[in-house]
């Protein structure tokens, strides 16, 4: 079957990565990963943040940093029209709920509370980044077709070489991550693996530093 949106010359031309990167973690926290609440019963999220821990940490020894998001409302007025807002209440901050899945934080992470899905909607995240001088986001964490999705988007249309790593990002359903994760790479961003990602962070941790002149 003829795919229709390779004809129309969607995904012709990969993003690659550029000088240096930092990886964003989408809302891997306890109400979505640790079986604390009804969002955080899904084994296709949990094998991703346990794949995402062993990238993250390797990502680290190579010097890239790290920027978690996290959710949290202190009420209806932040939850707004969420259409899962009977579940998000729980979400408040200090709770388990809002917690960051040890797995994945270290302290030296750098960490932001966020309302809506994109990382960067209304959050300092697009002045972190530049602060680190990066121009390649990787893009991991949940939920595909929601938060994830959003960040990859934003990060996208910030300007940032958007990368995400397929393998560390998780979903309530395995086929809405599918979906998800082949619109972006027609799209918006670059869609590896996290060995490839890694090896392309290795590649880049053995680069000369080029100096302005």
């Amino acid at each position: 079957m003829t795919d229709a949106f390779a004809a129309a010359g969607y995904g012709a031309r990969p993003v690659g990565f550029g000088r240096r990167a930092a990886i964003v973690v989408v809302d891997f926290q306890l109400g979505f990963t640790g079986g604390v609440s009804p969002m955080a019963q899904s084994p296709h999220v949990g094998a991703a943040v346990a794949r995402a821990a062993t990238v993250l940490d390797e990502a680290r020894a190579l010097g890239v940093p790290v920027l978690h998001t996290y959710v949290a409302y202190r009420g209806d007025w932040e939850l707004g029209y969420w259409k899962a807002a009977g579940s998000l209440a729980a979400f408040t901050p200090g709770s388990d709920f809002a917690a960051l899945d040890p797995r994945v934080h270290r302290d030296t992470d750098a960490v932001i509370e966020k309302r809506f899905p994109s990382a960067f909607f209304g959050t300092d995240a697009a002045s972190i980044l530049r602060y680190w001088d990066v121009d390649t986001v990787i893009v991991m964490g949940c939920t595909s077709s929601g938060c994830v999705r959003a960040s990859i988007i934003d990060a996208f249309s910030h300007g940032f070489r958007t990368i995400v790593a397929e393998d560390c990002c998780g979903d309530q359903d395995a086929q809405a991550h599918a979906d998800n994760m082949r619109d972006v790479g027609r799209r918006y961003a670059d869609v590896m693996s996290g060995d490839e990602i890694l090896a392309e962070l290795a590649r880049l941790a053995a680069a000369p530093e080029v100096s302005a002149a």
